[in-house]
Parts: structure tokens; sequence; C-alpha cells
């Protein structure tokens, strides 16, 4: 795409966000969502009290997010996952199913408290990580580090800087996120190691909410809540189609055991980490156990055929409530 299209295509969208507002503002929008008719599995990450851009685009605040939900009330209908699979939908609403991925501890403090004022399912994707003996992500590691660390570094006789998007790339611009998204956790556990003594960030405590994972027992209060389920998101967070199939299988296997024997519960439902699957990947989930399987888009034409593969659409922390749930409907920021 040329710079004169990208450019059309951002005031193109613009344009059309700018109108949705407008139309919100007027109740204009009242009958869109009032004749809607379908469903979607909506993917949110993370909320937070204030400064949701601070590290990643991944949070909105606790006030967007109950802003939502309460629109969500109004003219949606809320289903569990359960029940999306089994296609207990309103024929007179659009159907939604709300579900969250990473386990930060936000989700506990912020999210479960909103979830149960108006009575609204979700299913929250959780890692093992606690688990494997470390209280944040490997991803979110890096995020805080390319806020709170230096201009470059050099690990590993490798060379590191900052781009304008404050992330870490090599020295051919490459992003190194990229280059550990292929790597066991072995790798990433001692970048964690040095990043965390590079950095210092934890003596920060106004950023927990940014980073904590839930602890184990905060993992089982949201588990017996009556708008809760919990579902696998891998052992280490790693990216489950750029590793070897055994190890995949067992970060699926190991991930799954870990809440079962937490919540006392069958865990069923796996999202993939990043969204990121393949057929290998397919076959070895549906062999450690799991029914229900989340992407975020597939990757093959046929896998809209598979009964316990669905596609997710991903929350936008930059537009309004309004052209949100337009996009909910349509199925598309464009």
């Amino acid at each position: 795409m040329s710079i004169i299209q990208k450019i059309w295509s951002r005031s193109k969208r613009k344009a059309a966000y700018l109108s949705g507002d407008a139309r919100h503002v007027l109740g204009l929008d009242k009958e869109l969502y009032q004749n809607a008719r379908g469903s979607r599995i909506i993917l949110y990450h993370n909320v937070c009290k204030g400064d949701p851009h601070k590290f990643n685009t991944l949070f909105l605040t606790c006030e967007r997010f109950e802003e939502h939900l309460q629109y969500y009330k109004k003219y949606f209908n809320v289903v569990s996952l359960d029940d999306y699979y089994a296609g207990n939908f309103s024929d007179e609403k659009f159907n939604i199913c709300l579900t969250f991925d990473d386990g930060l501890a936000n989700n506990y403090h912020y999210v479960l408290p909103l979830l149960t004022k108006y009575r609204i399912p979700a299913t929250f994707f959780v890692t093992a990580i606690r688990d494997a003996g470390f209280d944040i992500l490997w991803n979110d590691m890096l995020s805080i580090a390319g806020y709170y660390g230096p201009e470059k570094f050099t690990y590993k006789d490798q060379t590191y800087r900052k781009n304008r998007n404050n992330k870490y790339v090599d020295e051919n611009g490459a992003l190194y996120a990229d280059k550990l998204r292929s790597t066991g956790f072995n790798e990433k556990a001692a970048l964690m190691s040095f990043l965390e003594q590079l950095t210092g960030f934890k003596a920060n405590r106004q950023d927990d909410d940014y980073w904590l994972q839930m602890t184990p027992a905060q993992i089982k209060t949201m588990s017996a809540s009556a708008y809760v389920s919990i579902g696998a998101h891998g052992y280490y967070h790693n990216d489950l189609a750029r590793i070897s199939s055994t190890s995949a299988t067992s970060e699926m296997t190991m991930c799954r055991q870990y809440l079962e024997n937490l919540t006392g519960k069958q865990i069923n439902s796996f999202a993939f980490p990043y969204g990121s699957y393949n057929e290998l990947v397919l076959k070895d989930a549906k062999a450690a156990g799991y029914t229900q399987l989340l992407a975020t888009d597939f990757i093959n034409t046929g896998d809209g055929q598979d009964n316990t593969l669905r596609e997710r659409f991903t929350v936008n922390p930059f537009i309004s409530t309004a052209n949100q749930l337009n996009a909910i409907i349509r199925g598309s920021y464009a």
C-alpha cells in the first residue's frame, strides 16, 4: 500500500469514527443496536484505573470497560462460552461472548466486580506461569523494559536499541519480541532475569496493574464466581506454532492440569497465545482434551468448518464505546 493510500485509508476511518460519534450524540445508533442480529466472541485483555497506553495497547480504563458493559446489558444478549458453542442465542438481539486473555491480576481486582455488578458472564484464559515460578509474562516484561530501560543494551553479544515506539529492535530494525516468539522459555526466562535487574521496575508498585499475574488464590476465587469460567492459555505463554509439537503439547497439557487442580473444575477451553496456531497445534490441542479452541483470525478457509474452533474480535482501545459497538456488529474496523 502506498503512502497516499495509507493516508486516504486513515482519513476514511477517522471520518467514519467521527460519523459514529455524531450518530451516538444524536441518538441515531440505538436503532442499529436494536435491529442487529448475529453473534461475536469479543477479546479483551486488561483494565486499569488510568493511563491505559503506558506500556502497550492491551488496556482499557475501568471507566471505559464499564461503559461497554452498560451498553452490552442494554442492547445485546451476553452469553457464556458454553452457550456460545451450543448456539444458545437470542433471535431478538445481537449475541456476544466476552473473553479475557493473559490472566493479569487487574482482571481479578477490576473486571470481576463489574461482571458481578452487571451480572454478565465472561471466560478468562489464564497461563500457568505462576506454577513455573514467575509472576509476569515474558512479553509484558519486554514492554515494561521498553518504557523504563535504557536507549540501548547489549545482551549475549547483541545490541538492541529502542525504536520510536519504545520497542527494542536489533541492528537490522527487527523487533526483539518477534525474535523471542520463536524461542523456548529457557531463553525468555534468562532475558527476564536480565531485564528485571536492568530496569528494577518492580519497585514501582503503582505499575502492578500493568504486569502482575493473578495468584493461585485469586484464580480460585474467580473460578468460584457464577459469572466466570476459566480457560487455558498455555503454560509459559509461548507461541505454540513456533515451538516443537512435543513442547506445545506439553504446555497445553500442563496448563490444563494446573488449572484443573487449582479450580477443581474441568478445563475444556484453550485460547492460543497471540492467536497463533497451525494444523499440528490444532491436532495436539484436541489430543490434549480441549473441545473449545479460540483463535483471533482463521488461518485457513476451511477452519470455519471445525466445530471446535472459533474466531474472536479484539477490542480497539483507541475508539469510543459507540464506535466499538458498531465495529462489533460489523465484525470489522474498516
